[in-house]
């Protein structure tokens, strides 16, 4: 289905005018992006998206993470929390491609534990984030992409961005426990919906992706009705 038929499927007009804030998990690879503008575009939301193409750090990092992890995490952290000040101060309906608690659940342990950061940086680093945390607004939902490593590993390749063409497919496989572990906490900070990408194809599926946006429309009327719109 096209653009233009799943915005008059999802006219602007109908949506509940209380802002609603959407963000997009999961592994490097798994299509993020690709939803996080199917799910903006069609809404009329703001988007934000994570900062690859003009990163002064992602290239660096895949040549020698051990060198380079803490520098890109904090990086991250910084560009992530910029995003939640945007949201926090002018509130309007938003998605986000990758959450800033991915940030210090998957990628910083997982550094650490593969001895690409060590204690005194992992330290640092989690004591930026704890700083951060009173200042954070959760999402109103997380929607979590999950594939197995080797699917990611293919759609990384697919996409050929130059950067990432070394990435290890351990490396993937880490991330990819390390998110299976953590969602199943996730549901602390607010609801969360699993999308299995290997059984649901999000960016050919008209029914899917319908499926999609009707989901992200009853819980955003759900919020709307919670506040006494």
């Amino acid at each position: 289905m096209s653009i233009r038929s799943l915005k008059r499927k999802f006219p602007k007009k109908d949506q509940p005018k209380t802002p609603f804030f959407v963000s997009i998990a999961g592994n490097i690879g798994v299509g993020k992006s690709m939803i996080t503008t199917l799910i903006g575009e069609i809404n009329g939301w703001q988007m934000f998206f994570e900062p690859v193409i003009n990163n002064p750090y992602l290239e660096d990092y895949y040549k020698d993470m051990t060198r380079w992890s803490f520098h890109l995490q904090v990086y991250f952290l910084s560009q992530r929390f910029e995003v939640q000040k945007r949201i926090i101060d002018k509130p309007a309906s938003a998605i986000q491609d990758r959450t800033i608690y991915e940030d210090v659940e998957i990628f910083a342990p997982v550094l650490h534990r593969r001895g690409c950061m060590d204690d005194r940086d992992y330290e640092n680093y989690r004591e930026v984030f704890r700083n951060m945390v009173s200042f954070l607004q959760p999402p109103d939902l997380i929607i979590y992409l999950q594939a197995q490593p080797e699917t990611v590993m293919g759609r990384i390749q697919n996409r050929g961005r130059g950067c990432e063409s070394d990435i290890p497919l351990d490396f993937l496989q880490d991330l990819h426990a390390a998110y299976e572990d953590w969602i199943e906490r996730a549901p602390a900070l607010c609801p969360v919906h699993i999308i299995d990408t290997e059984k649901v194809n999000l960016r050919d599926d008209d029914q899917a992706q319908v499926e999609l946006l009707e989901m992200i429309r009853e819980y955003h009327l759900e919020k709307h009705e919670r506040q006494g719109g």
